[in-house]
């Protein structure tokens, strides 16, 4: 089976933020870490070189592939910030049409920058994607 290419690393989270050019970026993330923070109860750590995530849990696909993730997360990249706060699940699907602008993969949102969305609907997409994730999965606590 595959290795993962991602995991938690013990690298600074602060010090990633430092590297991202934008600085409206830098500013986003900083509030993306206060309320991720506040949201899930666990700190920001890095995951993998670019995520940003909070709190673990671990997973088993039916194809039997399994690895550990984190609740949420997000990653401010060049083009957007990519916000891994969705699971593609219908019934969250009516959050995701009140959130402002973005675009949207499978389960990825990706915005220009924080302003463009609403952060209350934010909040409560992570919660209902956690609290989806602890029904279906097992949450590592740390």
């Amino acid at each position: 089976m595959a290795k993962n290419k991602t995991a938690y690393t013990e690298a600074s989270v602060q010090d990633f933020i430092k590297t991202v050019d934008d600085p409206q970026k830098q500013i986003d993330s900083a509030t993306l870490i206060q309320l991720m923070e506040t949201t899930t109860g666990e700190p920001a750590k890095m995951y993998g070189p670019t995520i940003i995530g909070f709190g673990n849990y671990h997973y088993t696909y039916a194809s039997g592939h399994e690895g550990y993730a984190p609740l949420i997360g997000f990653s401010p990249r060049k083009s957007a910030i990519s916000l891994y706060v969705f699971t593609g699940a219908d019934e969250h699907r009516h959050l995701v049409d009140q959130l402002g602008k973005f675009k949207i993969g499978k389960a990825c949102i990706y915005i220009k920058k924080l302003s463009d969305i609403n952060i209350e609907i934010l909040h409560q997409l992570m919660s209902e994607t956690i609290q989806f994730i602890e029904n279906k999965y097992t949450r590592i606590k740390e």
